[in-house]
Order: structure tokens, then C-alpha cells, then sequence
């Protein structure tokens, strides 16, 4: 059995994979739209052929779909959580700047650490609080917000209201699931739903193999990836931090961007990852310090390897 130290290192790592890949969604978005797409299906094709390869590997695995309130609230989570918080996500675009947008989502931190203080009783120290403020600061700084109206800016914080209750019910769905399980049925419930909106008002396929390449990119790399790793990291360091360490994401968004679409890398922006990643490390570096006596009684495992999702932010 591994020891509490390895776990939590464990958690990070798998994390700190999840935001990387999610931090990818974007770019492959970009070039899904250029090729003809639009955004339902694009989200169907995402969660359609994500529900697929993760149901043949639970069958290759010969593990039996969850039953009951579990089933319902693995739904919920997909038909409710990632449908309601990318229609959030998306309708407050059309208001409001997109970095105002990304920038009120990621107070899903904020968010998920007051939620789990109130349900879960965490205890949220001086040094996370710290981080907190550090990585809200660098995400501002990041993504560059400007104005919007107040429908966007309601929707936006709808969309990280969204995501934290998804983060907090999956938290307890971890306890009796698997990985597979979880993201199998999570997938599939999305997938449904982003189906009928797609056929309802008429699906644009990708109209060459580049356009495949990148549905292909966002399914692999930008969804099943990030979403399990993130629900396995969950599990091992709780909802806060894990919360807190996807803050990584919007930094890897920005430099592939410059990277791969030419955008322009202010200093500002650079001040800003750099804040997020010393958010990052005080995290990292409270958690793993050891505890004060060696005569102290072993940490309560249920707090803080308390297992979602997602996962995600979940960026259309």
C-alpha cells in the first residue's frame, strides 16, 4: 500500500498532466472551427468518441457499469455539469471579453475550497490561502480580461459555480467507482446530450482530414487524458488542490498559442504564469512538508485523498 507522501505526490503529477492536456482544448478548438465546425459538434464528436474508447476499455477490463444513485449522479455530472457549464461558459463569450470570461471561471478555486470547508469540513490553511490569492492574481494577469456586459459576466460566474459542484459530487462518486467507470458513464451521458443539440440544429462535420486530425487531437489529448487523469489525481490530493494545481492550465494555453498561432507573449502574461506556478509550488511545498511532531497520529486519508472531476475546465 502506498504511504500517504507517495499518494499526494502521485496526485500532483497526475494533475499537473491533466491541466497540460486541457490547456490544449483551445488550440485544437481553433483548428476544428477552421475547418468548418461548430461548437456542438465538435463537443458531440469530443464526448461521442470518448464514451467509445473508454467503454471498450471497461469491457477489455471487465468492469460492470455503476448501478444506482451512483449511475444517476455519474449522469448528472455529464449531462448536467459539463453541459450547463459549457453553455454557461459559451453564452458568456457573446457578452463579454474572452479573457474576462476565462479569468471569472477560474474563481472555481475560490469556489471549490469555501464549498469543501462548508461540506467536506477541509481545513484551508494560511498557505493555501496564499496560493489561492497568487494564482486568481496570475490568471488575471494571464488572460488579459477587459469588459463585458453583466449577462456575461452572471454566466461566466455560473459556469465556475457549475464546475465546482461537479468537482465536489465527484468527489464522493470517486469513493465507490473506478476511473473507467466514472468517465465512461460521464462521457456517454455528455455525449447524448451534445448529440441531440447537434442534430437539432444541423451538425457540421469536419470537412477534411485535418479537421479529423484535430477531433482526433481534442479526443485523446484535450478530453480523455485530462479527464482521467484528473479524476484519479482527485482522488489522492482532494478537491482544493486539485483545484488549485488546474490553474496551470491557461499558462500552457497562452504559450502553445505563441507557439503554434503566433500570438504575442507580453511580459505582463509572462508575470502572470510565473505567479501561477509560485501558486503552484507553495501548494506543493505545504503539502509535502512533514508534520510538526513524529509523534502526531496518521492523517485522516478520507480528508485528503478524498477523490472529479471532469474533472475540465471544461473550455468548449
Amino acid at each position: 500500500m502506498k504511504q500517504p507522501g507517495s499518494r499526494k505526490v502521485t496526485g500532483v503529477i497526475l494533475i499537473s498532466i491533466s491541466a497540460a492536456c486541457f490547456g490544449t482544448l483551445a488550440i485544437f478548438g481553433h483548428y476544428a472551427y477552421a475547418d468548418g465546425m461548430d461548437t456542438f459538434t465538435t463537443l458531440f464528436l469530443r464526448f461521442g468518441f470518448a464514451a467509445l474508447l473508454m467503454g471498450a476499455l471497461l469491457a477489455w477490463r471487465r468492469e460492470p457499469l455503476p448501478r444506482g444513485k451512483t449511475l444517476l449522479q455519474l449522469i448528472g455530472m455529464g449531462a448536467l455539469g459539463y453541459v450547463g457549464q459549457s453553455f454557461a461558459y459559451l453564452t458568456a463569450t457573446k457578452y463579454a471579453s474572452p479573457g474576462l470570461v476565462a479569468l471569472l471561471l477560474y474563481l472555481y478555486p475560490t469556489f471549490v475550497a469555501i464549498l469543501s470547508a462548508i461540506f467536506l469540513k477541509e481545513h484551508i490553511s494560511r498557505l493555501k490561502i496564499l496560493a489561492l490569492l497568487l494564482a486568481l492574481t496570475g490568471t488575471a494577469l494571464t488572460v488579459d480580461p477587459r469588459g463585458g456586459e453583466l449577462p456575461g459576466v452572471l454566466m461566466a460566474i455560473s459556469a465556475a459555480t457549475i464546475y465546482s459542484v461537479y468537482i465536489l459530487v465527484g468527489t464522493n462518486v470517486m469513493r465507490q467507482v473506478t476511473v473507467v467507470q466514472s468517465s465512461t458513464v460521464i462521457f456517454t451521458a455528455a455525449g447524448a446530450v451534445f448529440g441531440m443539440l447537434t442534430f437539432s440544429s444541423g451538425p457540421h462535420f469536419p470537412a477534411s482530414s485535418f479537421g479529423w486530425a484535430a477531433v482526433a487531437a481534442i479526443v485523446l489529448i484535450a478530453t480523455v487524458i485530462p479527464v482521467v487523469t484528473f479524476l484519479a489525481g482527485l482522488e489522492r490530493i482532494g478537491p482544493t488542490n486539485a483545484a488549485m494545481l488546474s490553474t496551470l492550465e491557461p499558462v500552457v494555453t497562452v504559450l502553445m498559442a505563441a507557439l503554434l498561432l503566433g500570438e504575442t507573449l507580453r511580459l505582463v502574461t509572462l508575470i502572470g504564469g510565473l505567479l501561477i506556478l509560485t501558486s503552484v509550488f507553495l501548494l506543493t511545498r505545504g503539502e509535502f512538508q512533514p508534520p510538526a511532531s513524529a509523534h502526531s497520529p496518521e492523517p485522516d486519508l478520507a480528508l485528503q485523498s478524498t477523490p472529479v472531476p471532469p474533472q475540465e475546465s471544461e473550455n468548449p
